[in-house]
């Protein structure tokens, strides 16, 4: 069987989860965590070498304090919980977005466990929190015209291996197969560039209700895709 070797998910329908259990909203984000640690274990089973998870984006930040902090909250209990399960599996922790939006107690916290965890190569969690697909590309333009200014660079010589290199994935292969939850089909601005060739996966399933089973069928799914690249 061919293993995509990045896999994205959007993890969409915490909330639709607990409304339709007559639960707060924030009983689905705890389920959902909860299925984050199953998913992590079910791909470096499959042999998936990267998962990039949309945790929180920038327009999350619109959210109630409350929801936002019980979130927080809850990633920050998952960083002091599972660091034995990162280090059992030899998973290399990282983090993508806006890092300056963070609160710096668990933005510190979370620089810890990247540091003790950056030697591993088995497996690469990325966390995307506080990301937004069109920020990250701006930024990355914003880099390359300092870079320009300062004369590091032609302006001429930018390509696209150039350009992703500016990018929070840096040095990380592009998504193979991109997964949401919750029947919803949108992008919702994450990895704008990086899912250019990725191959969609959309379930029905709620997040807390998405587990080893489901995530086989996308695997499965995306093995009789015939991905040609646009080449025929």
């Amino acid at each position: 069987m061919n293993i995509p070797r990045h896999i994205a998910i959007i993890m969409d329908g915490n909330g639709r989860w607990a409304e339709a259990r007559g639960l707060p909203k924030i009983m689905g984000h705890k389920q959902g965590v909860e299925t984050v640690k199953k998913i992590v274990k079910a791909c470096i089973k499959a042999g998936v070498k990267y998962l990039t998870l949309y945790a929180f984006s920038t327009e999350n930040w619109s959210r109630p304090d409350y929801e936002i902090k019980a979130l927080f909250q809850l990633l920050e209990n998952f960083i002091d919980k599972e660091f034995e399960l990162l280090h059992k599996n030899k998973v290399r922790f990282y983090i993508i977005g806006e890092r300056q939006m963070i609160q710096k107690d668990l933005l510190a916290k979370m620089e810890k466990t990247e540091n003790a965890t950056k030697d591993y190569d088995e497996f690469t969690l990325n966390i995307a929190l506080s990301y937004g697909g069109r920020q990250e590309i701006l930024n990355a333009a914003r880099l390359l015209a300092e870079d320009a200014k300062s004369g590091k660079i032609n302006p001429k010589d930018i390509d696209e291996k150039i350009f992703s290199s500016k990018l929070y994935t840096k040095g990380q292969p592009d998504p193979d197969l991109l997964i949401r939850t919750s029947g919803e089909a949108r992008i919702s601005n994450f990895l704008l560039w990086q899912i250019s060739y990725a191959e969609f996966y959309i379930t029905e399933k709620f997040w807390p209700d998405f587990d080893d089973k489901e995530l086989s069928k996308a695997i499965e799914a995306y093995d009789r895709r015939d991905r040609r690249f646009g080449g025929r």
